[in-house]
Parts: C-alpha cells; sequence; structure tokens
C-alpha cells in the first residue's frame, strides 16, 4: 500500500476560522480595494469618487459603500442641505488597512 495515499485524500474540516477570510468578507470585494484607496487621500463625496473610479456604475458603488459602512471601515455623513451631500470618511479601523494594502501593492509590483 502506498504511504502517501492519504495526503490525496481531501479532509471535511468541521470548523475553518481564518482571520483572512474574515479581512476578505470586509475589503474583498471588485470594487472595495478602490474605494479605500481613494479615502486614503482624505473625505470624498459620491460624485467624487464615481468620477475617481469611473469603471464602477452608481449602483455597484452605492452597494460597495453601505458594504464597507456595516463593516465599520468608513462613516457615511449627510449634511442637510439642497441636495442632499453626503460624505465618506475612513474610520480608524479603515485607516488602519493603509499598511496591508500598501504591502499587496509592492508584491504586484514585485511579481506581477
Amino acid at each position: 500500500m502506498n504511504m502517501h495515499a492519504d495526503n490525496y485524500v481531501p479532509k471535511e474540516p468541521v470548523t475553518i476560522e481564518c482571520n483572512i477570510e474574515k479581512t476578505l468578507d470586509v475589503i474583498g470585494g471588485k470594487w472595495a480595494f478602490l474605494v479605500i484607496r481613494e479615502l486614503f487621500c482624505g473625505t470624498r463625496r459620491f460624485g467624487e469618487l464615481q468620477r475617481l473610479i469611473p469603471a464602477v456604475s452608481p449602483r455597484a458603488l452605492t452597494s460597495t459603500l453601505r458594504h464597507l459602512e456595516e463593516k465599520g471601515v468608513l462613516e457615511r455623513h449627510v449634511f442637510a442641505t439642497v441636495p442632499v451631500t453626503v460624505e465618506y470618511t475612513l474610520t480608524p479601523k479603515g485607516e488602519d488597512l493603509h499598511h496591508i494594502l500598501k504591502q499587496m501593492k509592492l508584491w504586484a509590483a514585485k511579481w506581477t
């Protein structure tokens, strides 16, 4: 019998605790990285974000902003103007992603 045969039998884990998975749940959306990148430069309005990320549709941008707000990465500030002004700013939790994204950028420059 082959002693290495057990290495090729898939395992069925009961629970997988993975912090990388948790991180990707927060920032793994298609547009999340680009939104966060733009907010590293400071507070932005919806229209500004849309201009800075031209490929994103208004619907996708809205969805991404809501997701990041729910996860505590950014804050949404509404001002009672006509029309209503809405600004987005990174929270300390969002700012803390700067190092991670910078390292990913360096890795991509080196290996892709």
